[in-house]
């Protein structure tokens, strides 16, 4: 298990009709990602979703297509410019 660890940035948030949200954080040049499913419970009562979070260089995986990446890269711009990384969105 690697210790360096990458600032990653919400790029995605979407909800499904069994009341799981799943949650992607990307690199800021979008060529790696984090994906998360939480239920939407355990978003009101545990702990919050945040701007940015440090994750594991060694639990990123690669994004696969170029339209994705970029999309996450925008994505990254976009919220960081907007958000400190603490905070809750």
């Amino acid at each position: 298990m690697s210790d360096s660890t990458v600032r990653c940035w919400l790029v995605e948030r979407t909800f499904d009709d069994r009341n799981l949200v799943t949650i992607v954080y990307a690199t800021p040049d979008g060529s790696r990602y984090q994906q998360r499913e939480r239920s939407s419970t355990s978003l009101q009562t545990g702990s919050p979703v945040t701007a940015a979070v440090d994750v594991p260089e060694d639990e990123l995986e690669p994004v696969s297509d170029e339209a994705t990446r970029d999309r996450y890269a925008t994505e990254v711009e976009r919220t960081a410019e907007q958000y400190n990384p603490d905070e809750r969105i």
